[in-house]
């Protein structure tokens, strides 16, 4: 059986208990068999009970708190879980709602139609946010009317026995543990599936959902860049550049990983960020940097520094791995004298590693920050919004952030697309991402007076 590690202690704590293929099986026709009372049930108010339960529930913050070893993160993903639930309750009547008839090209002819949903949809989710991960696709899933079968990450599997003891009877709602068998099993099992995680994974999941002619929506890595233009608050960019990147100790796909900032403020720009991050301490301090998560994700950091510093690259902050209590950190690292020579610009760290390099300009600033295999987001920072926006629409990244940094995390209105090997398929954010989760029936209706109209002659 697979050992689940606690972050805090570095000890394995937990045995994972994935389902047998048989239970499993079993687990995805319960759902198929709920699936026609779930679409003509009142599931605003179904879904209006969990979000209200899973809001105050301490059983499940203290679940999470112990899959991930920090507390911040998982009281504000719980919360933003439950607005989500409440915005979707609210929208989705309106956006599922049939489209008025309107006349076709030919005459006599209307055209109507209908929103089906997918019967069972399926959600692979990573370990770095577990609940509001695990949930993101299947809250509007849910709201379509389709049943959710949902496989959290083997690293973080704590927080399904409270989760579950908050779903109400009617909601059609399983999360069940296992690794990396029981997501492939999965597949086989529903009619769309959605996965969040690693691009090597993504593919693999793209491949089986082809091989079984499902849907899959692909949600995978990024390497963010923040751009710092000469004219910009220096101040309040260092600031949202430290947050961006070193929320949740960066392990997040929307982190910043890279800056690139332009050579006349570049030693200004350096100085206040390395000031900013030498002052923010780890959680077992007291401070908002919580623990690695996934062990092995303390060799890729590692790795990523000693590459960079073997190339001449500088270290003004952080810089290695710490052993606390069992636990695995690493504080805010601000490197300086890199390029895309060095992994650390060009791999996903997945860490709070802030690497900063000077270009001359903007265009060289662009050019660079393209420069990349993934496209999920990225930051601007300049003097106005209006050279702001007109360098956003330069980079090929799904969102940006405007004189912000990692607003994606946030503010889920906004759709869009990953860009590269960053994602595939439909918007995550914004009203039309419920659109994935159903398929559309046209009513193509005759009301000609005529037996036989003109076309049939």
């Amino acid at each position: 059986m697979t050992q689940v590690r606690n972050p805090l202690t570095g000890e394995t704590d937990r045995l994972l208990a994935p389902p047998s293929p048989a239970l499993l099986t079993a687990t995805a026709a319960e759902l198929r068999a709920a699936a026609p009372a779930w679409r003509e049930a009142d599931r605003g108010a179904v879904l209006n009970r969990f979000g209200a339960a899973l809001a105050t529930d301490e059983e499940l913050l203290a679940a999470l708190v112990a899959d991930t070893g920090r507390t911040g993160e998982s009281v504000l993903e719980r919360q933003i879980v439950a607005g989500m639930i409440e915005r979707w309750v609210r929208q989705a009547p309106a956006l599922l709602a049939p489209p008025q008839d309107e006349p076709a090209s030919l005459p006599g002819i209307v055209v109507g139609g209908e929103a089906v949903p997918y019967e069972l949809v399926g959600v692979i989710s990573p370990w770095n946010f577990p609940l509001l991960l695990g949930l993101i696709d299947a809250i509007p899933a849910l709201a379509a009317g389709c049943a959710v079968l949902v496989k959290p990450s083997e690293v973080t599997p704590r927080f399904i026995e409270p989760l579950m003891r908050l779903v109400p009877e009617e909601l059609p709602l399983r999360v069940v543990e296992g690794a990396g068998e029981t997501g492939a099993a999965l597949i086989d099992l529903v009619d769309a599936v959605v996965f969040t995680g690693s691009v090597p994974t993504g593919r693999k999941v793209g491949e089986a959902a082809a091989k079984a002619f499902i849907p899959a929506f692909l949600e995978l890595g990024g390497k963010d860049p923040a751009i710092v233009l000469a004219g910009s608050d220096l101040d309040r960019a260092a600031a949202a550049v430290l947050w961006g990147g070193t929320a949740n100790a960066g392990q997040a796909c929307q982190s910043i990983e890279r800056v690139y900032v332009e050579r006349a403020v570049h030693a200004e720009f350096l100085a206040l960020l390395a000031d900013k991050a030498a002052k923010v301490t780890l959680t077992c301090e007291g401070g908002p940097i919580g623990p690695i998560i996934a062990a092995d994700q303390a060799g890729v950091i590692e790795r990523h520094l000693a590459d960079a510093v073997e190339r001449g690259a500088v270290v003004h902050t952080g810089g290695q791995i710490e052993h606390h209590g069992g636990g695995l950190w690493c504080r805010p690292t601000v490197v300086s004298g890199v390029d895309h020579s060095m992994a650390l610009m060009t791999e996903e760290t997945f860490g709070p590693i802030l690497p900063v390099m000077a270009v001359d300009d903007a265009d060289e600033a662009v050019r660079l920050a393209n420069d990349c295999a993934y496209g999920l987001s990225g930051a601007v920072f300049a003097a106005t919004e209006q050279e702001a926006r007109a360098l956003a629409r330069r980079l090929e990244v799904g969102a940006v952030s405007v004189n912000d940094a990692s607003l994606t995390a946030l503010v889920h209105e906004g759709e869009k697309n990953s860009f590269k090997l960053s994602g595939l398929g439909g918007s995550r954010m914004g009203k039309v991402s419920i659109n994935r989760f159903v398929r559309r029936r046209a009513h193509l209706v005759n009301r000609s007076a005529a037996a036989d109209p003109w076309w049939h002659r």
